[in-house]
C-alpha cells in the first residue's frame, strides 16, 4: 500500500471513530481506501465525489457529466475568440479531466457547423484522444509550459483541467499580455481566486454543493439510498458560470444561443460525445 493510503484509510477510520453515519471521501484516489472501509462497516454510509467504480449497498457515486458544461465553454470559446484558435491541456489524461477536454472541443465544433466557421481546437483531439497533458496537477513550470505551447499556437481562450495547473496557465497568459482569456474548471474561477478576475472568461462547473446537500439531506432523513447521483445541466449539477467581466464584450446573441444549446443538450436533440467514461 502507498504511504497515501494508509493515511486515507486511517482518516475515514477516524471519522468512524467518531460515530459519522454519512462519510464523503472526494476523488478516485480514495476509490480503494472508501471500497475497503465500506465493506468493513456496512452500518456506516458513504458516499464518494468523482468516482463511480465501487459497486456496494452503501457507497452512493456522485460524479458529473461536465462534457455538458464544457460543451457550452466551447462554444462560447469559440464565438468569443478573435485569432480562431482555443486550446485545453490536462494534468494527466484520466477520463474526469479529458471529459471536460471531449466537451469543449465537441462545443467549439457545433459554433463552426452552425456558424460555418472553422475555429482550431489546440492541445486536445476528440478522434485520436491524445493532447497535451502536464503530467501531474501541480502549479509549476512544467503547466506554464504546456499552456505557453497554446498561446504560441495562438490560442487566445484556454481551458486548463486539473486543480492548481490553472495557476500557471494564468501566468502564461499575463505574460503574453495579448487579451487571451481562461476559463475555469470546477468552481467559478472569478470568485474562487480573485487574482485572475481580468481574465477569467467563465468557468465550467460541477455543483458539488447541491450535490452534497441532496446526499446529506437524503441520509438525514433516513433515505439514503446508493443509487448514483449524476450532476448534468437538467439537474444543475453541471453549469458554467456568468461571463462577469466580459459580458458586454461578448457577442449581443451568445446567451441566447446558449440557452437554446442547453435546451438541446437537456432534451437530447444536441449530443455531446464523450469518449471518457467516468469510473
Amino acid at each position: 500500500e502507498s504511504k497515501d493510503a494508509t493515511v486515507y484509510d486511517s482518516n475515514i477510520e477516524q471519522l468512524i471513530g467518531q460515530n459519522c453515519n454519512l462519510i464523503v471521501t472526494v476523488g478516485f484516489n480514495l476509490a480503494d481506501a472508501t471500497k475497503k472501509q465500506a465493506a468493513a462497516n456496512p452500518d456506516t454510509d458513504f458516499a464518494i465525489i468523482d468516482d463511480n467504480s465501487i459497486d456496494a449497498k452503501n457507497v452512493k457515486p456522485i460524479t458529473f457529466d461536465t462534457s455538458q458544461a464544457a460543451f457550452l465553454a466551447g462554444y462560447a470559446a469559440a464565438s468569443y475568440s478573435k485569432s480562431g484558435v482555443v486550446g485545453t491541456f490536462g494534468g494527466m489524461q484520466i477520463p474526469t479531466v479529458t471529459i471536460f477536454m471531449d466537451g469543449f472541443a465537441d462545443g467549439v465544433k457545433y459554433y463552426n457547423e452552425q456558424k460555418s466557421k472553422d475555429v482550431k481546437v489546440v492541445g486536445w483531439d476528440v478522434d485520436s484522444q491524445k493532447g497535451s497533458f502536464t503530467g501531474g496537477f501541480e502549479a509549476g513550470t512544467q503547466a506554464k509550459a504546456v499552456a505557453q505551447t497554446l498561446i504560441d499556437q495562438d490560442a487566445d481562450v484556454i481551458l486548463p483541467v486539473g486543480g492548481p495547473i490553472y495557476q500557471s496557465a494564468a501566468e502564461a497568459i499575463k505574460d503574453a499580455n495579448n487579451g487571451s482569456v481562461l476559463i475555469g474548471a470546477d468552481s467559478d474561477l472569478y470568485e474562487a481566486d480573485p487574482r485572475y478576475k481580468d481574465i477569467a472568461f467563465t468557468s465550467v462547473e460541477k455543483g458539488m454543493r447541491p450535490a452534497v446537500k441532496d446526499v446529506v439531506e437524503q441520509a438525514a432523513d433516513k433515505k439514503y439510498s446508493n443509487e448514483p447521483y449524476v450532476g448534468t445541466l437538467k439537474n444543475d449539477g453541471v453549469g458554467i458560470a456568468p461571463f462577469h467581466d466580459y459580458a458586454d464584450k461578448v457577442d449581443s446573441g451568445l446567451e441566447k444561443e446558449l440557452d437554446t444549446i442547453k435546451s438541446g443538450i437537456i432534451d437530447g436533440s444536441i449530443k455531446v460525445e464523450t469518449k471518457a467514461t467516468v469510473k
